[in-house]
């Protein structure tokens, strides 16, 4: 147990023991500066810097323009432009849709199958209808709740309306 003990004591002795760092002009050998340094005074120092770089590159790269550069981010112009892309080919899916309908039917007509008074614009519109009661537009609980305190609010604020208007006058 004394051993452990010693070991440490010379450990801490060695960490804490004041060496003198000094800058010598080569020539004259005139000292320009000197510091009173331990390892432990080094290493924490050197340790607070390396998390302070750390800590400046990370805030960088994630607060400018420079993550643009690092794989898996992407630039909010290019998220603007997929976006955009995105809408244009569901509207351009939908027209492709109408046209292709309109088509069929045309064929129809020309090959006999349909009359020509069976066709028009609208009943190809109607194929892509979409049958409103297939969903469920009651209002749900919170939804009518909000609706309540809204009417409350807007009761509230007209009866202020009308007290401030009558104090007027």
């Amino acid at each position: 147990m004394s051993v452990k003990r010693f070991k440490r004591k010379a450990f801490l002795d060695k960490i804490t023991t004041k060496n003198r760092l000094v800058i010598l002009n080569d020539d004259t050998f005139e000292e320009k500066f000197s510091f009173k340094l331990n390892i432990l005074n080094v290493f924490l120092v050197a340790t607070i810097g390396a998390i302070f770089l750390i800590s400046v590159t990370s805030y960088i790269i994630a607060f400018t323009p420079l993550r643009e550069y690092i794989p898996g981010y992407s630039s909010s112009e290019l998220k603007q432009n997929a976006l955009n892309l995105a809408l244009k080919s569901d509207s351009l899916e939908f027209a492709l849709k109408k046209n292709d309908a309109y088509i069929e039917s045309v064929k129809k007509v020309l090959t006999g199958d349909l009359e020509y008074a069976k066709v028009n614009k609208d009943s190809i519109m109607a194929s892509e209808y979409v049958d409103p009661s297939e969903y469920n537009f009651d209002a749900s609980e919170e939804e009518l709740e909000l609706r309540k305190k809204i009417e409350a609010q807007s009761k509230d604020i007209k009866e202020q309306k009308s007290k401030t208007h009558t104090s007027q006058n």
